[in-house]
């Protein structure tokens, strides 16, 4: 399932600052999008091992089992280059002089 991020528009102020235009809902924060990620790997990788323990059983086919499986390392993958992104610009933000 994919992670689902806030899509408000922007607008501009006549003082020429960005402003996000007023959603009905709280929008959800840094740490609420990367649990949901986290989430999201976590699901995935639970209906891999379902696809593969249905398809071991007999009752699963090998195509789904595959593509549920390519799908988890797929999510996966982009974890980890978030993570990755996360602390490189945690490490620069620490180097800077201050």
């Amino acid at each position: 399932m994919p992670v689902q991020f806030d899509s408000a528009p922007l607008t501009l102020t006549p003082g020429g600052a960005v402003a996000k235009a007023a959603s009905s809902a709280a929008s959800p924060g840094f740490g609420d999008v990367l649990q949901q990620l986290v989430q999201s790997v976590d699901r995935s990788a639970g209906e891999a091992n379902t696809a593969v323990s249905d398809m071991l059983g007999g009752s699963g086919d090998v195509h789904d089992a595959m593509i549920a499986l390519q799908r988890a390392e797929t999510s996966l993958e982009l974890t980890i280059q978030v993570r990755n992104k996360l602390v490189q610009a945690y490490q620069d933000i620490m180097r800077m002089p201050v």
